[in-house]
């Protein structure tokens, strides 16, 4: 029960969002992000709905209808009555829509400067033979928001955030909802890709946590629901919804199928991606466009570093025909709207595989770590049909990715609605575990 006694509908009532995504650059989680609060404001049209952010007046412009928490100001609350309001107004009119313009124009040099010194450290491992430095994760965990006190409810959105690879934003999660369940709110969290977690640290939290978590709800069932087993986490409180964009994506399908080849490449430390195997994708693309005469598409999910521009766009060049990559102040619907022009995607990015599958879209799921091992293989287990999983330590990468486009592209029309039938299902399944969680706030 929550502890404030609110009241379903009451001005009063606060929900509480860390979406993971404190810098709002991921379209994927955006997409996620833009799901619950529709879904809360659905359940409870008078509440307050704050989400977590460093980046307070982009979210205004992003998200008009949430309130932004600020994490770097202590994480308060803003002022609520007619002072609110105004406040509100002028953020989502004014400020907010100003914020995303000025992030994006001041986002190209920043890419380009990053890009250079990322040059300059790859030569001096070439030249020296160094490896990246692996230190643990001893950064220090930021404050706990002021927020969390005065909340309803606490929710915990999905992006593979409890897992190794995301270290420092799992343990800031954990400490969110130890924190809110001490103070005896109720917590959830929702459409989690969980692990893998070897690290020892890692794990004996989330151990010492997630079994105190109410509601903890998983986008797939091979890997999440044995994970919670292992760390303590009683099986009443675990379910399997399916990712939370899902949904979001399912209503950009269009009635026909698409001609377009999509392709998102994003390259990092989690990906693993070596620089033969982006040689041999890119080969393959090209071909395989030229071979169906298709236009190629680049798709552009996350602008963390440019992430997904930097390695995406360069493997165009060649291709006969090809569509223009989104701006950076496009959203993810934009991304959505993108996908649903294509016949097959080539994604290298967990949430564009969604977006498709969700529209009805076969995708090929390209993958070098387990980190993504573990995403691809348990989206594909939820659609049933229509994603294919290559990894790129293949022998013959350039010979198997054209071989896997050739067939889904001729698959295309079959396994249509069967795909769209399965993201009904985890849709219904989503948005029944949203209720169970609603039913922790007091009436």
């Amino acid at each position: 029960m929550a502890k404030s006694g609110a009241g379903v509908g009451a001005d009063g009532l606060r929900v509480l969002i860390d979406s993971g995504d404190y810098r709002l650059r991921n379209r994927g989680d955006i997409a996620m992000l833009v799901m619950t609060v529709e879904r809360v404001r659905e359940r409870w049209p008078r509440a307050r709905i704050g989400v977590l952010t460093k980046e307070s007046a982009v979210l205004r412009g992003l998200l008009p209808d949430a309130e932004p928490i600020c994490v770097d100001d202590g994480g308060h609350w803003g002022r609520g009555g007619f002072a609110g309001r105004l406040e509100h107004a002028a953020g989502t009119k004014l400020t907010g829509p100003a914020s995303v313009l000025w992030r994006a124009a001041t986002d190209a040099p920043s890419a380009r400067l990053r890009g250079v010194r990322s040059w300059a450290v790859s030569g001096v491992r070439t030249l020296t033979g160094a490896e990246p430095d692996r230190k643990p994760d001893t950064s220090p965990r930021p404050p706990l928001p002021a927020a969390v006190a005065e909340a309803d409810l606490v929710l915990t959105l999905g992006g593979g955030y409890v897992a190794d690879a995301n270290r420092h934003r799992a343990h800031r999660m954990l400490a969110l909802l130890e924190h809110a369940a001490a103070l005896g709110i109720p917590t959830a969290m929702l459409g989690q890709g969980l692990g893998p977690i070897a690290d020892a640290d890692l794990r004996s939290r989330a151990a010492d946590v997630l079994p105190g978590v109410d509601v903890v709800a998983v986008r797939e069932r091979l890997r999440g629901p044995r994970l919670l087993a292992d760390l303590g986490v009683a099986a009443d409180r675990t379910l399997v919804t399916g990712d939370d964009a899902i949904e979001f994506s399912y209503r950009t399908r269009r009635p026909e199928i698409g001609s377009d080849l999509g392709l998102c490449l994003r390259v990092g430390d989690y990906t693993k991606l070596s620089d033969s195997a982006r040689e041999a994708l890119g080969t393959a693309v090209l071909a395989s466009a030229a071979a169906h005469e298709a236009t190629l598409a680049p798709l552009i999910l996350s602008e963390h570093h440019s992430e997904d521009r930097r390695a995406t766009l360069p493997l165009l060049s060649g291709a006969t025909r090809t569509r223009a990559p989104i701006g950076r102040t496009g959203t993810a619907e934009d991304v959505a709207r993108q996908v649903s022009r294509c016949r097959v995607v080539v994604t290298s990015a967990y949430h564009l595989a969604v977006f498709a599958l969700s529209q009805g879209i076969p995708a090929i799921a390209v993958t070098a770590s387990q980190y993504y091992d573990d995403k691809f293989h348990g989206l594909a287990d939820m659609f049933g049909a229509g994603l294919r999983v290559v990894h790129l330590d293949s022998t013959d990468l350039e010979r198997e990715l054209t071989h896997q486009v050739r067939e889904l592209w001729e698959a295309a029309p079959d396994v249509r609605e069967t795909l769209r039938h399965k993201a009904v299902e985890q849709i219904d399944a989503s948005r029944a575990g949203l209720e169970r969680v609603f039913r922790l706030v007091a009436d």
